[in-house]
């Protein structure tokens, strides 16, 4: 397909879509309704962390600045999708695609980092009780919280200051947004940038995963071992990020392994999969936070069952 250049900007086909004419509608309001959710459940459990001093711990900072970044991530993707679903034509300027996709990945990397942080924040308090309030101090927060953004930009930032300058031999994209498919845009990458990839993959994705499964592993050594209160608070506080980490986990992976797998995955089943990868992490973490972490959950208790009696 030739590309589109209108006043020396190149467009790229949004070429992911199924029955878009037929149920474009449908598709508009499913969106509009996943993205309000998001929005709002995210913003209630953030607003109640930031007004009660009694959350204002490493824990829930951490949780809040988890929401978001899934706020951020769902506003990358969200409004030009449900603009995508009322226009004739599904299509996207190619540097308006580039921030599109670096956005994606910067924010996706960062949830992991902002898990690992997590883990550690736990690990400290369980296993090392007597050292945590030196350990995880307000500038130790602060710093964790500015790599966890950092990091991931920087990582991604270079591959994307490249494609920048590389040339383009098509202009359709097997997807709905733009993601990893970017690089069949492309006449040629070389195998410095693939490799860079490969190895950013493994340093803010793959390691973070690895901390935190060793993390959890020592605390769950240390539980067992311990009374049943420490028990108890270990599983309270530890499910809901395990059950985080592996939702977006297999998430994650699906969207690397799928572009390895592109030409043997139908158009249906990639544009399901893909629905699903861009609405469940936002949606999970508030419903999981907001239910599963006591103090939060007091808090929405008594938001809402006030609100009902007012």
């Amino acid at each position: 397909m030739v590309g589109l250049t209108e006043m020396n900007v190149t467009y790229i086909t949004l070429d992911g879509h199924v029955e878009i004419e037929k149920y474009r509608y449908v598709y508009f309001v499913l969106i509009f309704t996943c993205y309000s959710l998001i929005l709002s459940s995210n913003t209630i459990v953030f607003s109640l962390i930031v007004i009660h001093k009694n959350l204002h711990e490493p824990m829930y900072i951490f949780i809040a600045a988890l929401l978001m970044n899934s706020m951020l991530f769902s506003t990358a993707i969200y409004p030009k999708l449900m603009i995508d679903f009322l226009s004739e034509k599904q299509r996207i300027a190619f540097p308006v695609c580039l921030l599109q996709s670096f956005l994606f990945y910067s924010l996706s990397c960062s949830e992991f980092l902002l898990l690992a942080a997590m883990a550690y924040d736990r690990y400290v308090s369980i296993c090392k009780p007597l050292k945590y309030q030196i350990i995880m101090r307000k500038t130790t927060v602060i710093i964790l919280l500015f790599l966890a953004w950092f990091v991931p930009a920087c990582y991604v930032l270079v591959p994307f200051a490249k494609f920048a300058n590389l040339k383009l031999c098509s202009f359709t994209l097997k997807g709905i947004f733009c993601n990893n498919f970017v690089i069949y845009l492309f006449c040629f990458v070389s195998r410095a940038l693939v490799i860079y990839g490969l190895v950013g993959l493994f340093n803010i994705s793959l390691l973070p995963m690895i901390f935190i499964l060793f993390s959890y592993s020592m605390i769950l050594i240390v539980a067992y071992r311990s009374c049943g209160d420490v028990r108890k608070k270990a599983t309270q506080t530890c499910l809901p990020h395990l059950l985080v980490l592996i939702n977006y986990s297999c998430l994650l992976t699906y969207d690397t392994v799928i572009v390895r797998l592109e030409a043997d995955i139908s158009k249906t089943v990639r544009f399901v999969m893909t629905m699903q990868i861009i609405m469940c992490s936002p949606l999970f973490n508030p419903i999981i936070y907001g239910l599963k972490m006591k103090e939060i959950y007091k808090h929405l208790k008594r938001l809402f069952c006030c609100g009902r009696g007012k």
